[in-house]
């Protein structure tokens, strides 16, 4: 094979992809305006479930313009060489592998950023608003890009320059200390991404004495789960959509609710919620989801390891010199397909999760404040009800609101 022949394998993965997910979001897009199952039929009012069908519309189309013009433009920059004209700029400054990487993916992110912000911005201020969902300031839009392109260049950056001088002084077998630093960075981040990560972008604060979290305590006492860790985001300063999560395991375990939960909840329905949430913990979801990602990161690596040598992979691409992180890449969009079907599979397992924790929820408190909680957070959220199987399929890590609700109602 050539790399002429490589080149056209890319173009025809990135072709078929768009033209499937356009497919798929044309059929979930059909069923917009679906009566409202019977299960559901108090979760919408009338006027409520036009704003639904409203907002799943502007969305729709908004997704198929963003999606478009991302296409074009990829197509474009690799038909024109675009990959190659940044990777002779990176060369300009230095001849170091590592820091003609850096160079190189930073332009790539940072141009990406700049083309994503104005329909990011339309987004946020102009849908978000219009449908009432926004919160967000304009100071704290911009903050939160800087805040994130300066992560994004310390941690990225100083993992991609390991991974580079490992496979500089180790060649093929590069992949296995690769896949030790992405592992320890993933152990890490689970442990403590709310104690270092959330607190860039969020205030948290301790949840307050009283009936709310005596309650969660006599909940969390009565199935044996010690968590004393249980804090309030701000979530109100960017959005009014709910939300709550369990992250950590052992010492550094922690219930974190957003304030909009709080506020729109009663507390027994924060306590189902909270009560799914440990279902996920004592059924070693955390673990298995952290296992799974680990192995699933060593065979990419290891995968990478076979071609990224392979000047094909910069040809490609239309880059006449062989290098790492141009090889890294066209290995990306020539993984895409696999990376997809791991993605269904993963989807799969988290859908089946879902009714796993909703069970314990049920078992171990109750089955109702759960039901009607699920049902005030869809509506808030302005959910869509009725969605294509197909979507749910490929695009859902939770089962629909109607199946979580008809699986907790079957012993009733």
């Amino acid at each position: 094979m050539n790399s002429q022949s490589l080149f056209y394998i890319i173009i025809a993965i990135i072709i078929i992809d768009f033209i499937v997910e356009k497919l798929i979001d044309r059929l979930n897009a059909k069923h917009f305006n679906d009566p409202i199952p019977a299960d559901l039929h108090d979760v919408y009012d009338e006027n409520d479930y036009k704003k639904s069908q409203a907002y799943k519309a502007t969305k729709y189309r908004f997704g198929l313009l963003t999606s478009t013009f991302s296409i074009v433009l990829t197509l474009g920059f690799l038909i024109f060489d675009g990959f190659e004209f940044v990777d002779n700029i990176a060369r300009n400054f230095s001849e170091n592998p590592i820091v003609v990487a850096l160079i190189f993916f930073g332009i790539i992110m940072l141009g990406s950023d700049i083309v994503s912000t104005p329909f990011a911005y339309y987004n946020t201020f102009v849908i978000e608003t219009r449908f009432g969902f926004n919160k967000t300031t304009k100071v704290i839009f911009w903050m939160d890009k800087v805040k994130g392109l300066l992560m994004m260049a310390v941690v990225g950056g100083g993992i991609l320059a390991l991974i580079i001088w490992f496979y500089g002084i180790s060649g093929s077998h590069f992949w296995l200390y690769a896949w030790g630093i992405v592992t320890a960075f993933t152990v890490f981040l689970n442990l403590f991404y709310a104690r270092l990560i959330v607190p860039v972008f969020n205030k948290q604060t301790p949840l307050a004495a009283g009936s709310l979290r005596e309650k969660i305590s006599d909940y969390a006492q009565s199935v044996g789960f010690h968590i004393d860790k249980i804090f309030v985001i701000d979530g109100s300063k960017r959005s009014t959509k709910a939300n709550a999560y369990f992250s950590g395991f052992g010492s550094e375990k922690r219930i974190t609710l957003y304030d909009t939960l709080v506020n729109d909840l009663a507390e027994e329905e924060i306590v189902a919620v909270l009560a799914h949430e440990v279902g996920h913990y004592k059924k070693h979801h955390v673990i298995f989801n952290l296992v799974a990602s680990i192995l699933l990161t060593g065979l990419t690596l290891y995968i990478l390891s076979l071609f990224i040598s392979n000047p094909l992979l910069s040809q490609a691409i239309g880059v006449e010199i062989p290098s790492f992180h141009v090889g890294l890449v066209a290995f990306g969009l020539l993984y895409a397909p696999i990376s997809e079907i791991t993605g269904f599979v993963m989807n799969h397992f988290s859908r089946k999760f879902e009714y796993q924790a909703d069970a314990y929820a049920k078992k171990t408190y109750a089955a109702s404040p759960l039901i009607s909680s699920l049902k005030k957070l869809s509506k808030n959220s302005l959910s869509n009800l009725t969605p294509h199987p197909a979507y749910v399929w490929a695009h859902y890590s939770h089962p629909t609101l109607l199946q979580r609700i008809q699986q907790l109602k079957k012993t009733f």
